[in-house]
């Protein structure tokens, strides 16, 4: 996510346009990526199971079956990013906007297979309880990121200026040096080799690909789901022009990487959580439900309370340009609120898969995120009825999305609570 915040900084800089560009083509991204990601991340909770029973050989023969799945989800993933003037038309995103986003587009399909790769290698190392590796991986990535995102996009040293393909082409070389880096730490560090990773490959088993798809659709259409509710607004929002567009660019951007916060601590519960139910530990797993929620509340309540008592300064650190900070740092007031029910639902979400339950909130992520967040949104901003006037700003969206996620925040816990308290523990993780 700091790649993000590195890539709107230096095209709101360059310019307006550019980051109008930006923030349609990285809604695009966004929604494929993290759809994708949302697939293998549902891996975790196996791999945790596996790595809690000790069955580290099993482990390993499942990475390799998952490449499977990573193979198929590239194929999707590719071809909507090398592709992507259907959704921008239906969004009616100007024409304008269109050829430069499909350009940033294009670029980033060629990242995708370094991405999603590593989000796997960093899957694993979650489930082992060895974050630690990627944490630095990924801070010296950023420390190469942040100088080639600058050089590309602004020109120099015998390259043009490139704008928001500029940081596009960043993205792409800082991905394979990642990939690159976990390949070489997974060859030679001690820390992998009880699981025999490197052994060749098998066949696919239908049936353990089988499980993953159970899980892992679901939950990938669960994050597919909430994603666009958060990304279409972008593409919604670009018809009311170019400040409009990079004042959400500003909101959207702070909003994924405050996300980025409770996606940890919700990580970190369900790993531990599959854990011990993997050792047949049922009630410290209850124990680190608690532990979980506890922490990742307090942690969104510091964070929304910083967003609402510092919004114009933080907008201003974003754009030069009055107009584009005024407009943010008021959908940033809404983004205090929207924050809070974003936390809850992630820890609630990620918990769940570790009580095989992926469905009802994928049915619940449809209703109030794309029933009320995002349709509701719009019908605020262009539909005029005999409540209201069409409002056409980019608070409308934030609006009925802050809402919806309230709802959820709701809901979830519900479930959770029932998930927990009325299921048995998940039978042992296939292999």
């Amino acid at each position: 996510m700091a790649f993000g915040v590195a890539d709107t900084m230096v095209a709101g800089r360059h310019s307006e346009a550019a980051l109008a560009a930006l923030s349609v083509g990285s809604a695009v991204y966004i929604s494929v990526f993290v759809a994708l990601m949302g697939v293998l991340q549902a891996l975790l909770p196996t791999w945790a199971e596996l790595h809690g029973a000790g069955r580290h050989e099993d482990l390993g023969r499942s990475v390799r079956q998952a490449l499977y799945l990573a193979g198929i989800a590239l194929l999707v993933g590719g071809w909507v990013l090398l592709f992507p003037e259907v959704v921008m038309r239906w969004t009616e995103v100007p024409l304008a906007l269109q050829q430069d986003a499909g350009e940033y587009l294009g670029v980033l399909a060629f990242a995708l297979p370094a991405a999603l790769l590593f989000r796997m290698y960093s899957t694993l190392n979650q489930s082992l309880g060895r974050p630690v590796l990627v944490t630095w991986l990924q801070a010296l990535a950023l420390a190469v990121k942040v100088p080639l995102t600058v050089w590309f996009a602004f020109g120099g040293l015998g390259l043009p200026a490139m704008g928001a393909v500029g940081c596009a082409w960043a993205t792409v070389a800082v991905n394979y040096l990642l990939l690159a880096s976990a390949l070489w730490l997974l060859r030679t560090r001690p820390l992998y080799r009880p699981y025999a990773i490197w052994r060749r490959m098998e066949r696919p088993h239908w049936p353990t690909i089988g499980h993953f798809a159970r899980l892992g659709i679901p939950g990938g259409m669960s994050v597919l789901v909430e994603v666009t509710s958060f990304t279409l607004m972008a593409l919604f929002i670009a018809r009311q022009g170019v400040v409009a567009t990079a004042a959400h660019q500003i909101a959207a951007n702070l909003a994924a990487l405050m996300y980025m916060v409770p996606l940890s601590i919700a990580i970190a519960t369900s790993a531990r959580v599959s854990f011990w139910l993997g050792a047949g530990e049922a009630r410290r797993a209850r124990l680190a439900i608690r532990t979980g929620f506890k922490l990742g509340l307090a942690l969104a309540l510091t964070l929304s309370a910083l967003v609402a008592l510092g919004r114009w300064n933080i907008a201003a650190v974003y754009s030069r340009n009055p107009e584009v900070v005024a407009l943010a740092a008021g959908l940033l007031a809404w983004l205090a609120g929207y924050h809070l029910g974003d936390a809850i639902q992630a820890l609630c979400v990620f918990v769940l898969r570790c009580y095989r339950v992926a469905v009802a909130p994928m049915v619940a992520y449809c209703v109030f995120l794309w029933g009320v967040g995002l349709a509701g949104g719009y019908a605020l901003a262009y539909r005029t009825t005999g409540l209201w006037a069409a409002q056409r700003t980019p608070a409308a969206f934030w609006a009925a999305s802050t809402v919806a996620l309230a709802l959820l925040g709701v809901v979830l816990p519900v479930i959770l609570w029932r998930a927990v308290r009325s299921l048995p523990p998940p039978a042992p993780a296939p292999r």
